[in-house]
């Protein structure tokens, strides 16, 4: 069977104040009508099953989780002890799907991603199905076509076309790292890279075995805390091991080392919301260039973001390219050059001791 695992364990810091600790980007709406994350399981829908849907996320997190997906089981919310990176992500979530379905196919996703459309993504995600389906052994990866020169995000060097079907597919030459400017600026000229966005498809059984090549203590722990799932004892002994993997991404722990990897060309537009001026990308702009979500009154105000919640007014004279973050408790007004830099506040909220605003 096909299983979707959402990876679902990020705090989202350059939202602050609306993402916290207990309600991160991936639990806002920041486009569209739904959260990150309910967008996510919704584009999902048309091919897997709730019962067949998975997130990862934290202990922390895990109730508002399961309040915004009600029609996902509970047991399928599966709770990580402490971070460690997307490597024992994945090795947890192939442990569950394993035990309930040992010729499982998991397609593996952030929370916190925009796609458009649902219907391309689908076209996409089936298209890496049959080539998993087709060669149980294929690992999978969905690269995207750079529409500028990133510097943010790491790069696939495409290889040869594997067959002629669309979506396109090659193989995969090499990966490359996040580049700086005038490096990323000869890739986009190249040609021959892609973005890659974190979405992948394989089995279940061939990561592990994967992992059990290349990371063989993590493989170690996360079969004991298979054989705990087994034995009725799951959340006890993933609580004594979980933490003790260690800490990798998948791209690196596996995916850079592995032979025969394949990149689908996605079909779909895609977007990392990364930070607060990814909004006027995604929600556009009124006449005064101002991106604005709630009640707002701007006088001789151009080129802000703007964000309150329920009845409050955020009012602007003379302003130009801020942004500006209302809650209950908290308000940010940040020259939006800056924006990189909210960080910053949240580790001086920390020596402050004022964890409660975090």
């Amino acid at each position: 069977m096909l299983h979707a695992v959402i990876m679902a364990g990020g705090s989202g810091t350059r939202f602050w104040p609306q993402s916290r600790q207990r309600l991160p980007k991936q639990l806002l709406r920041l486009a569209g009508e739904r959260t990150m994350i309910q967008q996510t399981l919704d584009r999902c829908r048309s091919w897997v099953d709730p019962s067949c849907a998975w997130v990862v996320t934290n202990e922390v997190q895990a109730d508002a989780t399961a309040a915004q997906l009600p029609e996902l089981p509970r047991q399928n919310i599966l709770v990580e002890p402490a971070a460690r990176n997307t490597a024992p992500c994945v090795g947890l979530a192939a442990i569950r799907i394993l035990h309930h379905d040992p010729d499982g196919i998991m397609f593996v996703m952030p929370a916190d991603h925009v796609i458009q459309t649902d219907e391309a993504f689908s076209r996409g995600a089936l298209r890496a199905v049959e080539i998993v389906n087709a060669d149980p052994s294929k690992l999978v990866l969905f690269g995207v076509i750079p529409s500028f020169p990133a510097t943010g995000y790491g790069y696939i060097e495409r290889g040869a076309q594997v067959g002629d079907a669309t979506p396109r597919v090659y193989e995969v030459s090499a990966f490359r790292e996040k580049p700086h400017l005038s490096l990323a600026e000869q890739y986009v000229r190249d040609g021959r890279f892609f973005w890659n966005c974190g979405i992948f498809c394989w089995k279940a059984q061939t990561i592990i075995d994967l992992l059990q090549q290349y990371e063989p203590e993590m493989y170690a722990g996360l079969m004991k805390i298979a054989d705990g799932l087994k034995a009725g004892q799951g959340d006890a002994v993933l609580a004594k091991e979980f933490p003790g993997l260690k800490s990798i991404s998948i791209d690196y722990a596996v995916l850079e080392r592995a032979r025969g990897v394949t990149v689908v060309e996605a079909p779909f537009q895609w977007d990392d919301v990364g930070s607060w001026l990814s909004l006027p990308r995604l929600n556009g702009a009124d006449s005064e260039n101002n991106t604005v979500d709630g009640p707002f009154c701007g006088v001789d105000t151009q080129g802000c973001i703007v964000r309150t919640t329920g009845d409050h007014l955020v009012a602007t004279l003379g302003l130009r390219n801020l942004i500006i973050v209302h809650t209950d408790d908290a308000t940010l007004v940040a020259d939006a050059s800056q924006s990189e830099r909210i960080k910053e506040i949240l580790a001086q909220l920390q020596k402050q001791n004022r964890t409660q605003y975090i």
